[in-house]
């Protein structure tokens, strides 16, 4: 029997984003496994701030990777960001907005749950 992923709000996890195509396992959730080292567990909905962030710190999710299947973000996509990033923008000023109902329950490991909901939509 497959155990049903839950959310920081201890209900089932929704949906993050199909277009585009996000999720460590690319179904469309934050869901995550122990191969998961990155933590792709925030539903983030992408703002140029950040996004301009996220490159200046190494992790350029603007340009498109073909090689990759990635599209390459914009602003207002959905996309399931590394809790660790997310915290880290969150103390720079950069944090984007957040789907609590998309957010895997594994993020409260690294993010506190008084913050995701400081930039819930």
């Amino acid at each position: 029997m497959t155990e049903t992923a839950l959310n920081v709000l201890g209900a089932p996890l929704a949906s993050c984003s199909t277009d585009p195509l996000t999720g460590w396992h690319r179904t469309g959730c934050c869901s995550t496994d122990a191969n998961d080292t990155g933590v792709h567990t925030v539903c983030a909905v992408m703002t140029a701030e950040f996004l301009a962030f996220s490159a200046a710190v190494g992790n350029d999710l603007s340009t498109p990777r073909p090689d990759y299947g990635f599209p390459g973000l914009r602003e207002g996509d959905r996309w399931c960001l590394c809790a660790a990033r997310w915290e880290e923008a969150r103390v720079a000023g950069f944090a984007p907005d957040v789907v609590l109902e998309a957010c895997h329950i594994r993020t409260l490991e690294t993010v506190a749950l008084g913050h995701l909901q400081a930039h819930a939509v």
